[in-house]
């Protein structure tokens, strides 16, 4: 049984470490600049995790001998591993693709790594010791410059066969109204994707206009009589509330959480959740929708509890 539990989150700008008792509780977290350059990303984990054993005084649990404080680690990107190649894909931060991310971080420590795309890290976060603990199945989101998602069953991240399960921003936005119109592009080459109607700029360009990103102060507007931030978020709530529907129509999930910077936004928990009826196929639509306990630690306290206390 590991003592402690070492989880990463490797963000855009940052990367970030956070450590794990055998209880749960955070015992210690750090951040340090992301260098955004593959090798040295690398390097920089390593030289991370091999000074937090240090101070730690453990040694990674597949090298324990008697007497000896043991970790294990886990790590959240920004994209997944594809089970055909073992490469990373589908990552924001692109000079990650293609690359054997996981493999190296693991032979520059020469240690076991468990590798996880960051919204599967934010759902088990929740799902564990968050704002789902006790819940069966939990579907967990991260709404802000992008929007992905997480699904947890029985403790467990749901990967699926090509490990994209919970990318529900590249499904299409349900239930099209002509305000919707016309198919928004997306990057991924499609149209009509819930990321180009459902993200955080997405919201700040219907408040604001073409160019702008950011979200800040949309509530305080509309609650002071901004025409603009009360129709925007009028849009919003009830295409989010549409998106939320069809997930619980086909995973009928126990909770939704929500994290990212969007889910600040108080309105969508007032809102939404008597939107639901609509679309959801039962008579008496009860999920909850709730926002997250742990906050921007979400991430990397999953990546640590992608391995068992018993590991």
């Amino acid at each position: 049984m590991a003592d402690y539990r070492l989880g990463i989150d490797l963000g855009g700008t940052k990367i970030e470490i956070a450590v794990l008792n055998r209880s749960g509780d955070l015992v210690l977290r750090e951040r340090i600049p992301n260098p955004g350059i593959y090798n040295e990303a690398v390097l920089a984990i390593r030289d991370l995790v091999t000074d937090v054993d240090r101070r730690l005084g453990a040694v990674p649990s597949h090298r324990v001998s008697a007497g000896q404080h043991t970790s294990t680690l886990g790590i959240g990107i920004p994209g997944s591993i594809s089970p055909e190649t073992g490469l990373i894909k589908n990552a924001n931060a692109t000079w990650l693709n293609n690359q054997p991310f996981g493999q190296d971080v693991e032979s520059a420590l020469a240690r076991p790594v468990r590798t996880e795309n960051d919204a599967n890290c934010f759902a088990l976060s929740e799902a564990a010791d968050g704002a789902a603990k006790g819940m069966l199945t939990v579907f967990g989101v991260i709404i802000g410059t992008g929007m992905g998602a997480g699904i947890v069953n029985n403790g467990r991240v749901l990967e699926g066969r090509h490990h994209i399960a919970g990318e529900w921003g590249h499904l299409p936005l349900p239930w099209p109204t002509e305000e919707d119109a016309p198919p928004r592009e997306c990057f991924c080459g499609n149209k009509g994707c819930m990321e180009r109607y459902l993200s955080g700029p997405a919201l700040a360009v219907d408040w604001k206009g073409p160019g702008h990103r950011n979200t800040a102060g949309i509530e305080e507007a509309a609650a002071n009589g901004d025409q603009a931030a009360i129709a925007a978020l009028g849009r919003y709530t009830e295409r989010f509330a549409r998106a939320c529907a069809m997930v619980i129509n086909f995973l009928d999930p126990d909770v939704i959480v929500l994290g990212g910077g969007v889910s600040n936004l108080h309105t969508l928990y007032e809102r939404v959740p008597p939107l639901l009826a609509k679309h959801v196929i039962t008579p008496v639509c009860t999920t909850p929708i709730v926002r997250n306990k742990h906050g921007d630690s979400s991430g990397v306290r999953g990546a640590a509890w992608l391995w068992d206390v018993t590991e």
